[in-house]
């Protein structure tokens, strides 16, 4: 009999259906504010560089919300399993962006951000954790590039829902779109390996953040961990973001359009995600793939700099490939959740992305920094600050990635000893 329908059949279960769904979700509620942040500032009342400065300050709330949602929701997923952080998250962001259509200040809007980031932290962690452990070794894989190639989609929808509606009634679908999902949950099952280690909960600790911390072997792996991922972040905080102010110092042919960018940038995420699966599976290594991308991802940056006076069809095409460079993010967390024990691999999972998604504050810091810097009476810029920072981050991720241990196909039945 032939076995490719079996294992489409595995790769077809619930947990991963209802995750990929979960992050669509989630990716839509995310980029949103990136794809609604001129207009809805500007009708808030704010003009010229008001709109980039607020528009970070609530980016940075944002993701403060998901550096701390993604503690919170990563000690729960440990103690008290991957279907609760998953749903309770969900719950949380869609609440907020539905509460988010309503705002008629910058403060209303900022805690809205920050609420929404706290949700938003848990569900990409929750579905990688649950899908590595329900899905044979030799299938996750293929889980962890179905929930992303169908997760990162929901940016692309965000791009051309946010085109054709009021940024209010954007967020009103994201947080529906939402709530709507929580019904599947009656059709997911948890996870065999945690409900295991439940079952033994006096003798095994669960949850455990600090640990992570209090062994230096473990704590540099979980560093690298996070490490990995900075090209990806600011990609999208810095050169997607804010590709209109970009664009206007590059001299770019033709206006750029936030909405549009984030609809190619995220085209080639969804295409990055299914390649950077399919070939870690293909050739049997995470690691291989992730170098790869990330080179690929620095080569589009140089493109992406080097585009003063190309037309606008130019600089989004740019950006799409851009995208497919960053679009390892899904193997990028299955590393992750692959490095750690069962009884703290949900809290790996869960912090490792919000903490990359939080060094969207410490680059956008340094971002403002160094363009505002002077050398000679001239201040560095917009463009040389962001090949700068961006360059630094694609460095220390290369170096991170070097000392991880290679876990294609590696059996994650095990606990982490503490």
């Amino acid at each position: 009999m032939n076995s490719k329908p079996t294992a489409l059949r595995e790769i077809l279960k619930p947990a991963v259906i209802v995750g990929a769904l979960g992050y669509f979700v989630d990716v839509y509620d995310l980029i949103l504010f990136a794809i609604v942040r001129r207009t809805s500032l500007q009708d808030l009342g704010f003009s010229g560089d008001q709109v980039l400065t607020q528009g970070l300050h609530l980016l940075n709330l944002q993701m403060l919300g998901m550096l701390l949602g993604g503690i919170a929701f990563g000690i729960l997923g440990d103690r008290m399993g991957r279907l609760t952080v998953l749903f309770g998250s969900i719950l949380l962001y869609s609440i907020a962006n539905l509460a988010n259509g309503f705002v008629h200040s910058v403060e209303a809007y900022g805690v809205c951000r920050f609420i929404a980031g706290f949700g938003l932290a848990g569900e990409l962690g929750a579905s990688i954790t649950l899908v590595s452990e329900v899905l044979s070794k030799e299938a996750r894989g293929y889980g962890t590039m179905l929930v992303a190639t169908v997760g990162v989609f929901g940016a692309v929808i965000a791009g051309l829902v946010a085109d054709q509606v009021k940024w209010q009634t954007a967020y009103f679908i994201g947080g529906g779109l939402g709530l709507i999902l929580l019904v599947l949950r009656v059709s997911v099952a948890e996870s065999g390996m945690f409900k295991q280690i439940k079952k033994s909960s006096d003798q095994v600790s669960r949850g455990n953040f600090l640990c992570l911390f209090t062994n230096w072997k473990r704590f540099l792996k979980y560093l690298r961990c996070i490490l990995i991922g900075l090209p990806n972040w600011f990609a999208i905080g810095i050169l997607i973001t804010i590709s209109p102010e970009i664009a206007k110092a590059l001299q770019i042919k033709g206006e750029i359009n936030a909405a549009h960018a984030i609809a190619f940038a995220y085209t080639g995420i969804t295409l990055g995600g299914f390649a950077s699966g399919f070939f870690s599976q293909q050739l049997r290594s995470r690691k291989k793939v992730v170098f790869a991308f990330i080179l690929l991802t620095f080569a589009a940056m140089v493109a992406y700099f080097l585009a003063g006076g190309q037309t606008a069809a130019t600089f989004y095409f740019i950006m799409l490939i851009l995208g497919i460079g960053v679009g390892y993010w899904a193997v990028f967390v299955a590393i992750a959740a692959e490095q750690f024990g069962t009884n703290i691999r949900a809290t790996v999972a869960t912090t490792v992305p919000n903490f990359i998604r939080g060094s969207v504050v410490p680059i956008t810091l340094a971002f403002n920094f160094l363009k505002s810097y002077e050398i000679n009476g001239a201040p560095i810029g917009i463009v040389t600050s962001a090949a700068i920072v961006g360059t630094v981050c694609v460095l220390i991720a290369l170096w991170a990635l070097r000392g991880l241990d290679e876990t294609h196909g590696k059996d994650l039945d095990y606990l982490e000893p503490i």
